[in-house]
């Protein structure tokens, strides 16, 4: 009997439209990171952070991170992450809009993944300080496999361009 792999995964969460179960998005994150449980183990998470709205949004965001140890592969994760957005209720909108709940894995232990439909790391994440600054408070030495920078030095260098 083969041993199972266990694959670490950093997932950003953003929400900024309240539930009417969960409540405000700070709230709505809290309960997503309970839903995450049944996929394998949180590890740790972030301090819940408010960002400023992206794109056409006008509310702020609630954004944080959570280190997620899982037996399931990317694609089968990404699958289960949309399935617990879709729970919390649909997107409302196009890219950057309203959304009750974003779930989205910014990078994992397998380094660089690319599939149709599924980019890891994430693409975005090194030009956006609401996913570095939660990120490197729980994995500050986990390596950008493009770059080979920790993220705690990515989130340096972006807040020293701004």
């Amino acid at each position: 009997m083969r041993p199972s792999l266990t694959h670490s995964y950093l997932i950003a969460l953003g929400s900024n439209t309240p539930h009417p179960l969960h409540g405000p998005p700070k709230k709505v994150l809290r309960a997503a990171i309970d839903a995450l449980a049944p996929l394998g183990s949180v590890h740790k998470t972030s301090r819940l952070i408010t960002s400023a709205p992206l794109g056409p949004a006008r509310r702020q965001y609630a954004n944080g991170a959570a280190l997620l140890e899982s037996e399931i592969g990317p694609v089968e994760l990404l699958a289960s992450l949309k399935q617990i957005e879709r729970q919390f209720g649909i997107r409302r909108g196009g890219r950057w809009r309203a959304r009750v709940l974003d779930l989205d894995i910014i990078m994992w232990s397998g380094g660089i993944w690319a599939s149709s439909g599924l980019l890891i790391p994430h693409h975005l994440f090194r030009e956006r300080d609401f996913v570095l600054g939660p990120a490197s408070c729980i994995a500050g030495d986990w390596r950008d496999p493009l770059t080979g920078l920790k993220l705690r030095h990515l989130r340096a260098r972006l807040n020293k361009k701004s």
